[in-house]
């Protein structure tokens, strides 16, 4: 494990699962939410930054994380946070009134959360742009909330169809946007990206007034 996973997080742990964002945790610490469609491996994302196999439960079947998920990064260290897992969105076999459900789960906490610093939006790097990836970073940026895009699974495909990937997606949206969010690709398996995406955490937090 390079030493700079180690440097970054010291402990991560479970703290709490809430139905809505008024039964989070009471806390000022900052907060690092990530989320995306169903399957897209956020859980082993989550275990690949902390270096914790099961801390993030991860599943065969897509659309089993319901809940808001708070894990404690660096508890008792000045340079505490939460990392949190947030429900994933478009699950095609949940019914209508769990999509709802969910939705506004997810809404009230990226609009209610004043923890909430920035959101990594995960999008599947072997496939082309999706309408639902689009229309959601399109809402975050109408609400004003912070966000990266991370890719991931970016072992799973080959470089030029990556490349290929990774600019139609910027290309979509530099047709309604004027700068780009920034962009991360990610492995969980090769744990690309993962140095990246902690140095990106590392100096936002320096950037924070505690």
């Amino acid at each position: 494990m390079s030493p700079f996973f180690l440097n970054m997080i010291h402990t991560a742990q479970y703290i709490s699962s809430a139905p809505d964002v008024k039964a989070c945790p009471k806390s000022s610490l900052p907060e690092y939410a990530f989320i995306g469609r169903s399957n897209v491996g956020k859980s082993s994302l989550i275990n690949m930054l902390t270096n914790q196999k099961g801390l993030a439960k991860t599943s065969s079947k897509p659309g089993k994380t319901l809940l808001i998920n708070h894990f404690l990064v660096n508890a008792g260290r000045a340079d505490a946070w939460h990392l949190v897992d947030l429900p994933g969105y478009g699950f095609a076999k949940a019914g209508q009134d769990q999509r709802e459900r969910l939705k506004q789960m997810i809404e009230r906490y990226c609009l209610g959360r004043e923890q909430l610093v920035s959101l990594f939006v995960l999008v599947d790097c072997r496939l082309e742009p999706q309408k639902i990836d689009l229309q959601f970073m399109q809402w975050l940026g109408e609400q004003g909330i912070p966000f990266a895009i991370v890719f991931t699974k970016a072992d799973k495909v080959g470089r030029e169809r990556l490349k290929l990937n990774v600019e139609a997606y910027k290309k979509a949206l530099l047709e309604t946007w004027e700068e780009l969010p920034p962009v991360f690709m990610t492995s969980s398996e090769s744990r690309l990206g993962g140095e990246e995406l902690l140095a990106y955490i590392e100096q936002v937090n320096k950037g924070l007034v505690r």
